[in-house]
């Protein structure tokens, strides 16, 4: 292995990433308003804002799964048990220690096996329970005359609220995260940029020299 620092994360991940952390804190503030925690914005207005905030949000997940499948980047994000027990000490001992993390990013393998089972939980659990309760929540009109409906109404809504809390305890951790070890501009400057400092094999190494020399710096 050789590091190197390579351009790991494409200009449309990166896009990915920034547009879908604003759309999440403006789900979040127009949130809290709906829930009361906050009157900084008229109920009318967070209702709109909120519900087109979240439709642009759904559509960039869509695009984003079509970018991943057609791409190949969604194989960074299968779940994997190689190096957990490892990064999971880190987390919960070594990090206080002052101990170098034990995940070394590679090219093929971006995210450490706990981040990789984070974000496989928050695609395939998390966000589509979001989807779907703030989906049926937005068309109560279309449901409201069944039986109960008022009753369903309001265990959708707490399910929503519930699931919105769980993303919020996930940002929080996230940022706390990047406060820890080479600090927040370290680990906030690759997303930017969209360079890394990685391991390579002499063979990846070889074919990004040949095939993708934009992807080095020297």
């Amino acid at each position: 292995m050789s590091e190197r620092i390579v351009k790991v994360y494409p200009r449309y991940e990166r896009f990915w990433h920034w547009s879908q952390m604003t759309l999440i804190f403006l789900l979040m503030f127009t949130g809290f308003g709906l829930n009361g925690v906050h009157s900084l914005i008229p109920f009318r207005a967070a209702v709109m804002l909120h519900t087109i905030t979240a439709l642009v949000l759904l559509a960039l997940w869509i695009f984003t799964g079509f970018w991943m499948i057609t791409t190949g980047n969604w194989r960074q994000f299968v779940p994997t048990t190689e190096g957990m027990a490892k990064v999971a000490r880190f987390y919960a001992y070594g990090i206080f220690k002052g101990e170098e993390h034990p995940h070394r990013k590679m090219y093929w393998r971006k995210h450490n096996p706990l981040q990789v089972i984070t974000y496989f939980a928050l695609t395939t659990v998390v966000f589509p329970a979001m989807w779907i309760t703030g989906l049926i929540y937005m068309t109560y009109n279309f449901w409201e005359a069944m039986p109960d409906s008022a009753f369903w109404l309001e265990i959708v809504a707490n399910l929503h609220l519930l699931v919105a809390y769980g993303i919020l305890s996930f940002v929080i951790l996230h940022v706390y995260l990047l406060t820890v070890g080479h600090g927040i501009r370290e680990h906030v400057k690759p997303m930017v940029s969209g360079f890394e400092e990685i391991d390579l094999t002499p063979e990846q190494e070889a074919y990004l020299e040949k095939n993708e020399p934009w992807r080095l710096k020297s």
